[in-house]
């Protein structure tokens, strides 16, 4: 176990060593190396302003040497040396996030590292931004060179866990429970078609793998169907994570994870001896059961769709929120009742939209267009797949034209115990033919003209729900008009995809510097059914390859990847929209490559 302190004036002498030792490890000459060393000296009288830090092993060895030097906001890192018998161990990536750590603590907002060409490669992996710089001292590029040389100068805007993510779980980490299915169970029809495997609950289990990402850093996964190890173990090197428990397949069909956890007396107290707050997909009465909170009637109300409707028609009822419009909805008693009242808008040019009452990531939704309807055999054709029983027509929104800016948009935030409204921020979703397929999140990616409106309106949709007694995370979903204006189509009253991409935009900005677009995606096809090993030797190259990039790749539904029809989920992180854009092509590319090694 690695562990830091301050150093003292007393171990100058011997942690300039470290610091000599280090930089001829990289093959330098003794005439570079006695040039470089003014450069390199530690005094005893300079310790303490350059603020040295020393990590040491668990016996007290002195393993690494690091500075953090010059006054807020702007420092420098002066120095960042591992002793050579444990360079490839991971001291120095320690010894780095420490020292970020340490310049959040003093109010560093940009971090200066100018470093040795040979030790490029570690802070680009360390998500550091590369920048010109010119001549320096002692850090030549190879050995016998000058001791003034090119230097690879790099800067990192050190940030801490924003304040959101510490008041989401009081600052702990957390038990994460992948209790999708249990969630989704109570608004599903019963007539829903089964997957292919004959379990309705089944995709919910694979999606119930999201679990990894409900808060920035897990102490214990909760899931019902078996993952892969090796893909608990890359998430866990992508993000930094220590120590993380897993207890899965505890469900091999059905909905009950919380009942699976109750059954286990042995498993429950393990879960619950330690104090940790537990984190759920969203509230049933099973977790009720279990963490002594019952869930009460109608909480989640507004998770039904004429239910938010009318939320949003009351909210804007009472004014104050330009920007924001409302379509029209009505309540049908089925299929054809809602096939008739599509007709009657395509016979006067109209689009519309039915729904059912509850749907997951557009489940249970068809956009209806006149071309749509033709090209379909018809209304009632389009409206096949929908469930039986009643449905909601929805005026259609035309979005924006082609360059005109993202269509479809959402705020994200949570409602404490307290009954505050924390605000997360809003993201930019893809949705096709009505279905979610992805989202992303990070600076500027919501339009200026749209961030005022959607963080006003989510904001008052918190309070009307706090007020109504329900606490946890919820978003409001919105879609662009050609106007320019946000129409609020539905409240999720649970995690989502993009609050994942918030916790995990929220971990790499507090590891890695501020800055990162990250960008949650649904599902990419496989080329082909792959078994564990083809899956995990799968995503070491696309991390590589992203990676080579400047992305960081992290899977995010594994288990899909096994199933009959195979795909998997995933995000992205970058810090521009270009390389983000390209490491999105890159990791499809290679699931729908897959099937070739079996032609």
């Amino acid at each position: 176990m690695v562990t830091f302190r301050s150093a003292a004036a007393e171990e100058a002498e011997a942690l300039t060593g470290l610091v000599m030792r280090s930089k001829a490890s990289w093959g330098y000459d003794a005439a570079f190396l006695d040039a470089c060393a003014p450069q390199l000296l530690i005094r005893a009288e300079d310790v303490t302003p350059r603020r040295i830090v020393v990590a040491e092993d668990e016996r007290g060895g002195v393993l690494g040497v690091a500075s953090l030097e010059g006054p807020a906001p702007t420092a420098t890192l002066g120095l960042l040396f591992v002793e050579p018998a444990v360079i490839g161990q991971g001291v120095g990536r320690l010894l780095y996030r420490e020292t970020l750590r340490r310049a959040v603590r003093l109010g560093v907002r940009r971090l200066v590292i100018d470093a040795d060409p040979h030790a490029s490669g570690f802070y680009r992996a360390m998500g550091a931004v590369a920048r010109d710089a010119g001549p320096g001292p002692g850090l030549g590029p190879g050995p016998g060179d000058a001791a003034v040389a090119e230097l690879v100068r790099f800067e990192v805007e050190p940030v801490p866990l924003p304040a959101w993510a510490r008041e989401w779980t009081g600052g702990a980490r957390a038990v994460h429970l992948g209790n999708v299915a249990e969630f989704n169970a109570q608004f599903m029809d019963e007539d829903r078609d089964e997957d292919l495997d004959g379990d309705r609950h089944a995709p919910a289990h694979h999606y119930a793998c999201l679990a990894a990402f409900y808060t920035p850093a897990p102490a214990a996964l909760v899931l019902p169907s078996v993952v892969p190890r090796g893909w608990v173990e890359r998430v866990g090197r992508r993000l930094e994570w220590e120590g993380v428990e897993v207890y899965d397949g505890l469900v091999e069909r059905g909905a009950g994870l919380l009942d699976a956890v109750r059954d286990r007396p042995a498993l429950l107290s393990r879960l619950t001896e330690a104090g940790l707050p537990w984190v759920a997909w969203g509230s049933t009465s099973a977790l009720g059961r279990v963490t002594g909170r019952r869930q009460e009637a109608g909480r989640l109300r507004y998770e039904a769709k004429s239910a938010a409707h009318e939320l949003f028609a009351r909210i804007l009822a009472g004014g104050g929120h330009p920007g924001i419009v409302l379509p029209a909805q009505w309540r049908v008693g089925g299929r054809w009742a809602a096939a008739r009242r599509v007709a009657a808008r395509a016979r006067a040019g109209l689009a519309g939209v039915v729904k059912t009452e509850h749907g997951v990531g557009g489940s249970g939704t068809a956009i209806v267009t006149p071309d749509r309807a033709r090209t379909r055999g018809g209304i009632r054709a389009a409206l096949r797949g929908l469930p039986r029983g009643p449905l909601l027509v929805e005026e259609y929104v035309e979005g924006p034209g082609p360059g005109g800016g993202p269509r479809d948009l959402t705020y994200d935030g949570f409602v404490g115990r307290d009954g505050r409204v924390h605000e997360v921020g809003g993201a930019v979703m893809e949705v096709r033919d009505g279905a979610y397929a992805g989202a992303t999140v990070g600076p500027s990616v919501v339009p200026a003209w749209a961030e005022r409106p959607l963080t006003a309106f989510g904001a008052a949709v918190g309070r009307e729900l706090a007020a109504a007694g329900y606490r946890g995370w919820f978003d409001v979903d919105f879609v662009a008009d050609r106007e320019g204006r946000l129409a609020p189509t539905e409240t999720n009253l649970r995690l989502t995809g993009p609050s994942l991409a918030f916790m995990v935009a929220a971990r790499l900005d507090e590891l890695r510097g501020a800055g990162h677009l990250v960008r949650i995606v649904d599902r990419a096809g496989l080329g082909a059914r792959l078994a564990e090993a083809q899956f995990d030797e799968l995503c070491a190259d696309l991390v590589r390859g992203c990676a080579e990039l400047g992305a960081v790749f992290v899977p995010a539904i594994p288990t899909a990847a096994f199933a009959p029809a195979p795909w998997f989920g995933f995000l992205v992180a970058a810090r521009d929209a270009e390389t983000l854009d390209a490491a999105e092509a890159l990791v499809r590319a290679a699931a729908r490559s897959m099937g070739h090694a079996f032609d």
